[in-house]
C-alpha cells in the first residue's frame, strides 16, 4: 500500500463528482486560466464531465492528485484529449490543469504533467502535445517550459477577463525528438 500523503492517479468514473467540484473551483478561482466560465461548465451534464476524464472511446483521460491526509480529497488534475481524426491523431491536447491553492508548492503540478506526458508517450503514433497558457501566467508557463514545452506563438486578445483582454500562449512538446528546432518569431512588421 502507498503510504505517501499525496499520490497521482488516473481518474475513473468513480471520481467524476470530485473532478467536477474541483474544476468548478478552478473556473472560479483561476478564471483567467480557462477559456470557459464556471457558469458554462456548471450547466454541463454529468455525462460531459465523465467523458472528459474517462471517455469510453479512450479519447479523453485525466489524472488527479489525491491527498490522503484530507480524506482522499482530489486537490489537482490535468487532462489529455486525443484526436480520432486521421490528420490530427498524432497530437494530443493538454487541458484542465489545476492544483488547489492549499496544495500548491509541493510539486503536484509537475507530477501531474509528468503523468500526462508518460501517458502520451505510451500511445503509439503520438508525436506531440499542445496546450495554451494565459499570457502573464508565468508560473504555468515556467512549469510547462521546465518539462519540455516550447512556446511558438501568442493569440492576442484570446480571452476577455475582468481585468481586460489577455493573449493565449501556444506551446508544444515534441515527444519524438525529431521535430525541427523552431526559430524565434520575427519582429512584427507593418504591411503597407
Amino acid at each position: 500500500m502507498n503510504d505517501e500523503p499525496l499520490s497521482i492517479t488516473r481518474l475513473v468514473a468513480d471520481h467524476v463528482e470530485a473532478y467536477r467540484a474541483l474544476m468548478l473551483e478552478a473556473y472560479e478561482l483561476a478564471a483567467d486560466a480557462f477559456t470557459s466560465t464556471a457558469e458554462e461548465r456548471r450547466a454541463e451534464p454529468m455525462s460531459w464531465w465523465l467523458k472528459r476524464i474517462a471517455s469510453p472511446s479512450g479519447l479523453n483521460v485525466a489524472f488527479g492528485a489525491v491527498d490522503r491526509q484530507a480524506g482522499g480529497r482530489l486537490v489537482g488534475t490535468v487532462g489529455l484529449e486525443f484526436s480520432a481524426k486521421p490528420k490530427t491523431r498524432h497530437s494530443a491536447l493538454v487541458l484542465g490543469m489545476y492544483v488547489t491553492p492549499a496544495a500548491r508548492g509541493r510539486g503536484l503540478a509537475a507530477q501531474l504533467m509528468q503523468a500526462a506526458v508518460a501517458e502520451a508517450r505510451s500511445r503509439p503514433g503520438l508525436r506531440s502535445l499542445t496546450l495554451t497558457a494565459t499570457e502573464g501566467n508565468e508560473a504555468a508557463i515556467g512549469l510547462y517550459r521546465s518539462i519540455g514545452f516550447v512556446a511558438w506563438g501568442v493569440e492576442p486578445e484570446a480571452i476577455l477577463t475582468p481585468s481586460g483582454f489577455k493573449g493565449k500562449v501556444f506551446m508544444n512538446m515534441d515527444l519524438t525528438g525529431t521535430m525541427p528546432e523552431r526559430l524565434p518569431p520575427a519582429a512584427p512588421q507593418t504591411i503597407r
